[in-house]
């Protein structure tokens, strides 16, 4: 089976900060499952690292105010394409990211708090039939081997 995986947690350094959130257990799903990593933002054509940015409305503005909602949504079909391309039915996507966030995202205060919500990839990846789990669930694959 073929997972994408947001890159972030395999280790890439692509995160807008210029770092990454490597979860150690997802070593264990590499020996079972073939994992595709992606990374919305870098393939929408925004650079590494970025001004942070957060869903306002239904625009991705931002914390300095620039509108890249165009930057995620193409880069939301291009993870989108792979998908399809590869056959995959789920994905494991980084939490709370305007682009991978899937139930809360961060609310666009640059605050720090949450709302209920998707982030752009995660909202087009479900619309498509693809399931979604955060990197904090991980465990349910491990144990269930879904």
């Amino acid at each position: 089976m073929n997972i994408l995986v947001s890159a972030c947690l395999l280790g890439v350094n692509c995160r807008y900060d210029g770092g990454s959130k490597f979860i150690e257990k997802i070593e264990a799903l590499k020996d079972k499952y073939n994992l595709i990593p992606v990374c919305p933002e870098i393939f929408g054509g925004l650079p590494t690292p970025r001004d942070p940015a957060e869903i306002v409305g239904n625009r991705v503005i931002t914390k300095n105010g620039r509108d890249v909602t165009e930057n995620y949504k193409r880069g939301a079909e291009e993870v989108l394409r792979l998908a399809k391309f590869y056959d995959c039915k789920l994905a494991i996507l980084k939490e709370r990211s305007p682009s991978c966030g899937y139930g809360k995202v961060y609310d666009g205060t640059f605050s720090g708090n949450l709302k209920d919500g998707n982030g752009i990839t995660a909202e087009l990846l479900i619309k498509n039939g693809i399931k979604i789990i955060g990197e904090s669930e991980i465990d349910k694959i491990l144990i269930r081997g879904e």
